[in-house]
């Protein structure tokens, strides 16, 4: 692993950004909203649909806990982990802010955890992360904190997005994404891969191992499970955003919430994350509540990642004492 300061790209609030990065995730203060009445909402109700029939079938999975065996909701606790590491390792830290480097096997291993958690495929998820970085809490962020909880939460997937979100998630530079052939073939087969990870492996392996019933078998591991993945993520981009404090910028909405570290395996240290994106250990804190990164190091002891990016504690220091809000003492 090696410590870096950023070089070349300037940083929001006069930060620096990574030279490995000719940064699309880095903010762009020079957009500017466009002014008179805001397009209006247009509800895209089969999402509307999908989600509540998703949530409530997560309810009735709760009542069904009580009668699953201990090895199924030992693999559900499996599940959840791997399908949310293919959004914390996968499509964010690896594939959106391209913090460290990864070997074809363990890209593999995290493209097929990332169609477990079902969330859009890499290549559009990563798109849409790295434009919510550039426009953060603008029309164009795709999940703008600034348009309440529940929007930023769920909201935003039931409406057609903001026309600014469309128009600068074209002309991001996604060559890279593009270049990776896991990706592009994650892309193109996305539809059976999320039927076979998200929905019939978490099934079939209980019942087929373990004899649980299928009943159970679907809605514990399967349904709940995932149900559970989204709205840890999703808790990344509202509850994050909004309660807690903000050591390292103030000049920013993005905030630490333990909490959200918690579910989410690591992302809640964010606004850490917002001031520094490209640091793979999203905190300065290193494996500390943050199951994610511990993956990470352990597959660089393994020799499958390498290079991860990371933001030398005077650059931190410097941060805090800069633009922070007092609440910590780095270091």
């Amino acid at each position: 692993m090696t410590e870096t300061e950023e070089g070349n790209a300037r940083h929001r609030n006069g930060g620096a950004a990574t030279d490995a990065c000719t940064r699309d995730d880095v903010f762009d203060n020079t957009y500017k909203e466009k002014d008179g009445p805001k397009p209006p909402r247009t509800i895209v109700w089969k999402n509307v649909i999908l989600m509540s029939l998703l949530h409530f079938g997560a309810l009735y999975a709760l009542c069904l806990v009580p009668s699953a065996t201990s090895m199924t909701l030992a693999w559900s606790v499996l599940c959840f982990l791997v399908s949310a590491l293919g959004i914390t390792a996968g499509a964010h830290r690896l594939w959106s802010h391209r913090s460290y480097k990864a070997s074809l096997p363990l890209r593999i291993i995290l493209a097929a955890a990332n169609s477990m958690a079902f969330q859009n495929d890499i290549y559009e998820w990563a798109r849409d992360h790295r434009v919510h970085h550039k426009f953060s809490e603008t029309d164009a962020d795709p999940h703008n904190a600034l348009r309440g909880f529940f929007f930023s939460h769920i909201g935003w997937l039931l409406v057609r997005k903001h026309p600014d979100v469309i128009e600068k998630g074209r002309k991001l530079e996604l060559t890279d994404l593009k270049a990776d052939k896991v990706v592009m073939f994650q892309r193109k087969y996305y539809k059976p891969s999320v039927l076979l990870m998200c929905f019939f492996v978490p099934m079939f392996v209980p019942w087929y191992f373990w004899g649980e019933t299928l009943w159970i078998a679907y809605f514990i591991p399967a349904l709940l499970r995932y149900t559970l993945v989204l709205n840890s993520t999703w808790l990344v981009n509202s509850a994050a955003h909004m309660w807690g404090n903000r050591p390292y910028d103030t000049g920013i909405n993005p905030r630490e919430n333990k909490w959200v570290t918690f579910s989410a395996i690591g992302e809640g240290f964010h606004n850490y994350h917002h001031t520094f994106p490209y640091d793979y250990a999203t905190s300065e804190y290193g494996c500390k509540l943050n199951l994610t990164t511990c993956f990470i190091d352990s597959m660089c002891y393994l020799g499958l990642a390498n290079e991860c990016k990371r933001v030398a504690h005077e650059t931190i220091d410097a941060r805090v004492k800069r633009t922070g809000d007092g609440s910590i003492r780095s270091g």
